[in-house]
Parts: C-alpha cells; sequence; structure tokens
C-alpha cells in the first residue's frame, strides 16, 4: 500500500500529464466538473477541478460548497501509482474493476476522447 503523500506526488503528475493533452482537444471535449478522488485502501479523498485551462492541483479539503463531486474516482493507492507512472492502462483497469469512476454517461463519453 502506498503512502498518503506517494498518492499526492502522483495525482501531481497525472495533473501534469493532463496539462500535456492537446489545448484544441481540451476545449472540445472539457466542461468544467468538480473531480474526487478516492482512495480506497487509505480512506483518503482528494478533490480538484477540471475546466478548459486544464486540471487543478487536487487538495485533501472538500470544496468549500459543499456540493458532491460531478466525477468521482474511486481507486487504490497503489493503482493509482501505477497509473501515474504509466505502468497501469485505465481503459483496463475500469473493466477488470480496479477503478471505478462515477459520473454521467456525458462525462464519461468526453473524458474517454482525453484519456
Amino acid at each position: 500500500m502506498a503512502s498518503v503523500e506517494e498518492c499526492r506526488t502522483a495525482l501531481v503528475k497525472l495533473v501534469a500529464q493532463f496539462d500535456e493533452i492537446d489545448e484544441a482537444d481540451r476545449a472540445k471535449h472539457v466542461v468544467e466538473r468538480t473531480v474526487s478522488c478516492r482512495l480506497s485502501d487509505l480512506d483518503v479523498v482528494f478533490y480538484g477541478r477540471l475546466h478548459h485551462g486544464g486540471l487543478d492541483p487536487f487538495l485533501e479539503q472538500a470544496p468549500a460548497d459543499g456540493k458532491p463531486a460531478d466525477v468521482k474516482l474511486t481507486i487504490g493507492s497503489d493503482d493509482l501509482i501505477a497509473l501515474a507512472d504509466g505502468r497501469l492502462d485505465l481503459a483496463r483497469a475500469l473493466f477488470g474493476g480496479r477503478v471505478k469512476i462515477d459520473a454521467s454517461f456525458g462525462d464519461l463519453l468526453r473524458l474517454r476522447r482525453l484519456l
């Protein structure tokens, strides 16, 4: 099991990877959404925001408005590290049940085009 600090570092890496996506592609497929990433084995939740400019850094504090996230990701700490390092394919992890995404159908389609 990875530590919370290792997971925080992995999320920083994922944000940087997301920011490398072509700006035109992001403009076509991204709508502003709040995102949560729950680490199932650590019982920790990180929160971020997806928008046309990219993906904001994830924080451990919930948004002040108290609303649930639009896109909820649940993943184990080791799988998060593997995903950030490129050793885990997101599609395979989703179909294998190692990653769960709770989002509207439209959000899932948009995210699929970006990943």
